[in-house]
């Protein structure tokens, strides 16, 4: 598939322009012009760069990408050495922020609601990222945790009452902590992020609502996953998710 043509497609699909975020979203480094096979994961790191070199990518789709606001922006020491790499082999990046984590089937926070089984209510947070819900039958903070942690291979960290029943819960993936004031006055029982801070452990104990912390990374793999499997279903364009560890 020709490369424009591909990420006009997402583009539309995750509605790209309508959002003010932190980097570029789309087309962030050049490559070659057609692509039959692409590498997906979470972050563009030197070790998906090699991923996809080795696999002979001719793209790689991620969440996080580079050129973030205020990072320094000369082409020097680790930056160097990724886009070097990247360059020498023609491969092309793509990377998607916000309209990932938002988009309301295909996204971060909308599949993490497909695999927890939860039922979306509504949205909060900055440009209505973060998702609000209510869980399928009324459960204890510790049974949620236990979910979420089959589900995602990893313990989440749990702050607050182990017991409390949950009906209404807020989740926002990532590193979304800075919410969790916002998603207690909507009056859920739960809220689940991918970050916590200092802070935040002191607004769960006071405030009585359940914060579960479960991991930037692993909240974050299933968004662009998803629209891996999107592309190839409406392309035919072949999409691997390559899944590098990160215990953040």
């Amino acid at each position: 598939m020709e490369r424009e043509g591909l990420v006009s497609r997402l583009d539309e699909l995750l509605e790209a322009a309508r959002f003010k975020d932190y980097c570029p979203n789309g087309l962030q480094v050049e490559g070659r012009a057609q692509i039959h096979r692409i590498v997906c994961g979470v972050s563009a790191t030197l070790a998906l760069v090699e991923e996809a070199i080795a696999r002979e990518a001719d793209a790689l789709l991620v969440h996080h990408g580079w050129f973030w606001r205020g990072n320094d922006g000369r082409i020097v020491g680790l930056h160097r050495r990724r886009l070097a790499r990247l360059l020498a082999h023609e491969i092309n990046l793509i990377a998607y922020h916000l309209p990932l984590d938002a988009h309301p089937i295909l996204g971060n926070n909308a599949q993490l609601a497909r695999r927890f089984g939860w039922r979306v209510t509504g949205r909060f947070g900055e440009q209505e990222i973060g998702f609000l819900g209510e869980v399928e039958s009324p459960a204890s903070a510790r049974e949620i945790a236990d979910r979420v942690a089959k589900v995602l291979g990893r313990e989440p960290l749990l702050v607050g009452e182990m017991e409390r029943p949950v009906r209404k819960v807020a989740w926002a993936s990532g590193a979304a902590q800075g919410w969790f004031e916002e998603a207690i006055g909507r009056g859920v029982d739960l809220y689940l992020s991918g970050e916590i801070s200092e802070p935040t452990v002191h607004l769960a104990r006071e405030s009585g609502v359940v914060y579960l912390a479960a991991g930037h990374h692993a909240t974050e793999r299933y968004g662009v996953m998803a629209v891996g499997e999107w592309l190839t279903c409406e392309t035919g364009v072949v999409c691997e998710f390559v899944d590098l560890p990160n215990p953040v």
